[in-house]
């Protein structure tokens, strides 16, 4: 009998998320864990496993919203593995066995959109130009192929916008509607104006492409909105001289790799100051809930990580208790996890403090927003060689600006002040993280 495969919980806030990609193609024999699809929702994208080996069919599209506990697939435990015997192989299919299937998304977006191999669908019509001019080696979806055989378009006149190059149901609809139409007979009445196309799961003119927001993106939008109506924010600035993080970095960077496994990076110095600071001002690190203030007495770090889809806060937890490279480590698993989309709403969740650091794409200075409920936020920027005053003298020393914006109804403009000199000393005199002062 078929195994469904359902929707797991994820938490008690995730009523529903989009299938955004199925992970294999409809009708292969999929193994025990192996990832099957991923689900989008409002906080994380998760993967979901084949919990039996069998052969999958589909319940459900890419793109469709689905509630917690639907069943998406089924699963025929009694089929056999096409690959346990030679005999068992299907004489139509002549492509290698993918080990490791390629991601696919929901929505057709741009910047998102990656693609599976699959094998081509029966010709409908003779001189089919996909079946022609695709071999079955070039990875296109299902989905694509179908739209390409049902519309006759050539897949080689395409520009892809995925993953790679790869072709998208967003590029074939693009190719679909600028397709030139059959000529009208001339009317004498003058033409009446174009009416604007229905607004689909992905609209595409000449001039602007229109899709449906991601759920992670909505979520961004509604948090960063509610931030700025429900606290008082205000931002303070200062600037740091990085010149003797870089000696301690630039004398001990090989012994630390080589005792580690991972780069001395700028971050765990932020992070180890923010603590610092964090404890020299402890009413930054207290957040507001209805007419209680509460303070924190711990120091989980929530360090900002840019992903495809959006900006994701994993929590560092304990950072007082953590040495450099144990940060250094915890950075790298997060990035690592973000980049595969294995991030976890448990990753995310508890953070007293945050730190982004804009200063990898090139910025300046920035007012970041805080992230709720917390009452401060740490903006990193660029470094810059800059000439500064030294004990009366104008020497060149790598700069940079930094800036706290900060829940105005916790925390005083004088206390803000405090916090950023404190991480200001603790940058400029590394020592005094070791020694406590």
């Amino acid at each position: 009998m078929p195994i469904d495969v359902k929707i797991p919980a994820l938490g008690e806030s995730i009523s529903s998320g989009v299938l955004s990609a199925w992970k294999v193609p409809e009708g292969t024999y999929v193994e025990i864990d192996q990832p099957i699809y991923e689900l989008e929702t409002d906080k994380i994208t998760q993967e979901g496993l084949a919990e039996v080996a069998g052969v999958i069919s589909f319940l459900a599209k890419e793109g469709d919203e689905v509630e917690i506990g639907a069943t998406i697939a089924k699963i025929d435990e009694s089929a056999e593995n096409p690959n346990s015997s030679e005999s068992t192989q299907k004489p139509q299919s002549q492509e290698p066995a993918v080990e490791e299937p390629v991601t696919t998304t929901a929505t057709p977006s741009p910047e998102d959109a990656s693609t599976l191999p699959a094998p081509l669908p029966a010709p409908d019509k003779p001189g089919s130009k996909v079946n022609e001019s695709i071999p079955s080696s070039v990875p296109l979806s299902p989905a694509v192929r179908k739209i390409l055989a049902e519309t006759d378009i050539d897949p080689t006149t395409i520009s892809g916008t995925g993953k790679d190059g790869r072709i998208t149901k967003a590029d074939v609809l693009a190719a679909k509607s600028a397709a030139p139409v059959s000529p009208v007979v001339a009317s004498s009445t003058p033409a009446s104006p174009p009416q604007a196309a229905p607004v689909t799961p992905a609209s595409v003119d000449s001039r602007s492409t229109r899709r449906p927001l991601s759920p992670i993106r909505r979520k961004i939008a509604s948090r960063l909105v509610e931030a700025q109506q429900t606290a008082a924010i205000l931002s303070t600035f200062n600037e740091v001289d990085l010149s003797a993080i870089m000696a301690l970095r630039k004398k001990h960077q090989d012994s630390f790799v080589k005792q580690n496994g991972v780069k001395l990076g700028f971050m765990s110095f932020f992070v180890k100051g923010v603590v610092h600071a964090l404890r020299a001002v402890p009413q930054i690190n207290a957040r507001m809930e209805g007419n209680e203030l509460v303070e924190n007495h711990y120091f989980d770090i929530g360090v900002a990580v840019g992903t495809k889809k959006g900006l994701v806060v994993p929590v560092i937890r304990d950072c007082d208790q953590l040495g450099f490279a144990e940060i250094e480590q915890s950075i790298v698993q997060y990035a690592e996890k973000a980049r595969t989309g294995g991030i976890t709403l448990q990753d995310m969740q508890g953070g007293c403090f945050t730190i982004t650091n804009g200063g990898i794409y090139g910025s300046l200075l920035s007012t970041p927003i805080i992230n709720p409920p917390q009452s401060g936020i740490l903006g990193m920027h660029s470094i810059q060689e800059r000439p500064v005053a030294v004990n009366g003298e104008v020497v060149i020393r790598p700069m940079m600006y930094t800036a706290l914006s900060y829940d105005h109804r916790v925390v005083d403009g004088k206390e803000a002040v405090t916090f950023l000199v404190k991480l200001k000393e603790a940058m400029e005199d590394p020592a005094r993280l070791a020694l406590g002062i």
